[in-house]
């Protein structure tokens, strides 16, 4: 990378950051059908934006949100290797919005922070790394590889209209490595290369008893409860040392290298000062695992809701005709959210009285995803990070799923680089979301860095 790109980065900070709150400002919230106009014009002001920095650029019409995608320019029949930066421009809904120290979407910087909803997740990220391309085309230096933007409107609403689309676009995605950057780090001094991502498989159990509310005092003593019985049944599906019971649940889960767990202890993390934050008493979880384990390379089962009987002001004395809960398992390479789903009804129709009667209802799911973590690509990256942040990076898994991710590996056959600039108070998804301008400003020198490396990692 020349020295013309660098100094354009430091020489542009304003500018990039008006751009980025003009950005910022529409109100691409794809959840709400109130907003779809908004989002159309995020599109339509990424579209103009990319083909003003020299991307050429093209809307692509879905049954949903349009996808935006942008291209570096390239001489004929380029032998540059090929790379594939994706985002996203829609954000999610900002209420509470009483929670919100300042209005939403009209962007306010404080300190060393951008505030504003999308500012992290996920505008400011793949802005960063539109600006590190644009420090190269508006100074003359070649890049050293093509790059293709591919920035999508339904992220936030499960990616529906992205994965048939690439299928039609895959002839034109033939790429080496996708570069996202839609999570997180540590924090500024421990920059970090996430090469694994949990999968998810969700359900709901719904237990059925008397064929309306019965009263408690009449009833109660003859006829089984709901609600107790579900309380019953949950109860058994994790023992004391946070292991989940269910039979074969573990089988396909593979064991954790050393290179891995020696990983896990170099984050800047203490239990205690986590338990302090979420205000419990103490952690819990699987025995001889640490706390950074359990929440990323781990398997997990949670309920995520319970429902049954009277909710109201005061007391109802009833016995309750239903009783549902809803419940996630996290899953970790090797474990299928099929299977899975499929041992914990079998499980759960185990546990089941005869009392009452039970159906199983299946939900979203998604497959782990993970990369070598000492792969060529992986070392580049490393590198890049190193180099913007000036310290050591760290390899981690990251607890949440993105999806789309295991898409990229099923239709383009190519791994993904995931170099999260989002830090653990950014406050994703929750009222006063922020952005460090600090991981801004480095995360375009890591991105300007990135493109020289890779591209010789693919030679």
């Amino acid at each position: 990378m020349s020295k013309e790109c660098i100094q354009y980065l430091e020489d542009k900070q304003e500018q990039f950051l008006e751009e980025l709150k003009e950005f910022l400002r529409i109100p691409s919230v794809s959840a709400q059908s109130a907003h779809n106009e908004d989002v159309k014009n995020a599109a339509t002001w990424l579209a103009n934006h990319c083909k003003s920095i020299g991307l050429k650029t093209r809307v692509i019409k879905t049954s949903g949100h349009p996808i935006v995608l942008a291209k570096t320019p390239r001489k004929g029949k380029s032998k540059k290797p090929h790379f594939m930066v994706y985002g996203h421009y829609d954000v999610q809904p900002p209420e509470p919005l009483n929670l919100w120290t300042s209005q939403p979407f009209e962007p306010r910087i404080e300190g060393d922070n951008l505030f504003a909803r999308g500012s992290t997740d996920n505008k400011g990220q793949h802005f960063v790394h539109l600006k590190a391309v644009e420090s190269y085309l508006k100074t003359g230096t070649e890049l050293p590889c093509d790059i293709t933007f591919l920035i999508e409107g339904e992220e936030e609403v499960g990616s529906e209209s992205l994965a048939p689309a690439l299928e039609k676009l895959k002839p034109e995605l033939d790429v080496a490595a996708i570069v996202v950057s839609d999570n997180g780090m540590p924090d500024l001094k421990h920059p970090a290369l996430t090469y694994g991502l949990r999968g998810v498989a969700a359900c709901e159990i719904t237990l059925t008893g008397p064929n309306r509310d019965l009263h408690s005092g009449i009833y109660g003593g003859a006829v089984d409860n709901p609600a107790m019985v579900l309380c019953q049944m949950l109860a058994q599906l994790r023992d004391a040392d946070g292991r989940i019971t269910v039979p074969g649940f573990y089988d396909d889960v593979s064991p954790l290298s050393k290179l891995e767990r020696d990983q896990a202890k170099r984050f800047p993390h203490k239990d205690a000062k986590l338990a302090r934050d979420l205000g419990v008493r103490e952690l819990f979880g699987e025995r001889n695992f640490n706390t950074v384990e359990r929440r990323s390379a781990r398997p997990t089962l949670e309920i995520n809701g319970l429902t049954s009987g009277y909710q109201g002001e005061g007391s109802k004395t009833i016995i309750p005709s239903v009783a549902s809960a809803k419940i996630t398992c996290r899953l970790v390479p090797n474990q299928k959210p099929e299977k899975i789903l499929r041992l914990l009804e079998r499980h759960l129709k185990r546990l089941c009285p005869k009392s009452v009667k039970m159906s199983f209802e299946k939900g979203h799911s998604g497959r782990a995803y993970v990369t070598a973590p000492d792969g060529p690509f992986a070392g580049a990256a490393l590198e890049a990070l190193e180099e913007a942040f000036q310290y050591p990076p760290v390899l981690m898994r990251e607890g949440g799923s993105i999806p789309i991710v295991t898409d990229f590996k099923r239709v383009l056959k190519a791994d993904t680089l995931l170099l999260g600039l989002g830090l653990p108070d950014d406050n994703a998804h929750s009222p006063n979301e922020k952005m460090s301008l600090t991981a801004f400003r480095k995360g375009m020198k890591m991105s300007a860095l990135l493109w020289e490396k890779l591209a010789r990692a693919a030679k």
